[in-house]
């Protein structure tokens, strides 16, 4: 898994849309009445929403996808930006409330609410896609492992998969806040998610992992949190290695080595391989690897499921957090590993 085949890349947006045109292509993404709604928020069978309930959760939407942005800018990462409130969500907004000395509830409270707006950066931001975006090439990523070791490289399987991570977005909220674009066609202008310009983060002297919160911490030489970062922990067969240790080394985009003995659920016939870089590589964009033997910190290809599903012991974050944590520390760096 030490194999660098490019340097990472962080994306950087310039230019903001003026609030009102922010606030119109949100509005235009939320439900409307009659409508068919995005998942998350479709009435029960033959209930319509009323003007009323509509105008609620437009606005409801907007003050998520809001706190989502500007909680991302400041690094108390989210996740996946879904206009939506989960248990990601919860937990930045829990440290973030800790780290203004707010209460922490992991609720968008008025006070929270309003230490986040010290950011007035609008929501959205114009974005036109070019050529690097759309050219792929694009294909579907199998899920068995001598499938994919059959690639040369696992690229993104739609152009809307890699702005999604881009943005540090869902892709239905692309398409949600993005009604009729083509996401095929260089030069096509959208919105996104202003989520870059922010503060740079500082070189991290420690990061920390919590099993029981689902989360990676970045701590300064001063033990100031710095970021936080939703992460999949391990699982009953293969737990979180709980203890200190230390980075070995960082390894942007790297290739995996698949050893099938390694894996209590590999398949019959599965041999030692090795997988292509790329985004949909099963660890993703980075690796970085840690003194426990086999154990790492690295991406993933399916942000959404984020601290919510396992890992095999290994500490799984999405792959525009992994690019950011692999930026900021180095070999020699402690991580500790706590239930």
């Amino acid at each position: 898994m030490k194999k660098i085949v490019a340097p990472l890349l962080l994306a950087l947006v310039t230019g903001a849309l003026p609030f009102a045109a922010a606030a119109q292509a949100v509005q235009q993404a939320a439900p409307q009445q009659g409508a068919p709604q995005p998942a998350g928020m479709t009435p029960q069978p033959g209930q319509v929403l009323t003007p009323e309930a509509a105008a609620q959760e437009r606005a409801e939407f907007e003050r998520l996808l809001r706190a989502q942005v500007l909680l991302d800018r400041l690094h108390f990462s989210p996740g996946e930006i879904d206009g939506a409130y989960g248990s990601n969500m919860r937990q930045a907004l829990t440290s973030f409330q800790k780290s203004r000395s707010l209460e922490a509830t992991g609720k968008l409270d008025d006070a929270t609410w309003n230490a986040l707006n010290g950011d007035t950066t609008p929501t959205l931001t114009n974005y036109v896609l070019t050529d690097e975006d759309v050219a792929g090439p694009f294909q579907p990523i199998p899920e068995d492992m001598m499938d994919k070791a059959k690639l040369t490289k696992l690229g993104y399987a739609t152009p809307v998969e890699g702005l999604g991570e881009k943005f540090h977005a869902s892709p239905d909220l692309l398409a949600r806040l993005n009604p009729g674009k083509n996401f095929t066609r260089a030069g096509e202008q959208i919105v996104v998610p202003s989520v870059h310009g922010g503060a740079p983060l500082p070189q991290a002297a420690k990061v920390v992992v919590s099993d029981s919160r689902k989360v990676l911490m970045l701590f300064d030489a001063s033990e100031r949190l710095i970021a936080q970062y939703p992460a999949s922990t391990g699982s009953e067969h293969d737990p979180l290695p709980v203890g200190t240790w230390k980075i070995e080394g960082v390894h942007p985009n790297p290739t995996y080595h698949y050893n099938p003995k390694l894996f209590w659920d590999a398949q019959p016939g599965d041999k030692k391989t090795t997988i292509a870089a790329g985004p949909n590589n099963p660890v993703g964009v980075a690796w970085i690897d840690l003194s426990k033997p086999h154990y790492g910190i690295h991406g993933t290809p399916v942000p959404k499921f984020i601290g919510k599903t396992e890992s095999h012991g290994c500490i799984r974050l999405t792959n525009w957090s992994a690019a950011e944590v692999a930026a900021v520390v180095a070999a020699g760096t402690q991580v500790v590993l706590q239930e």
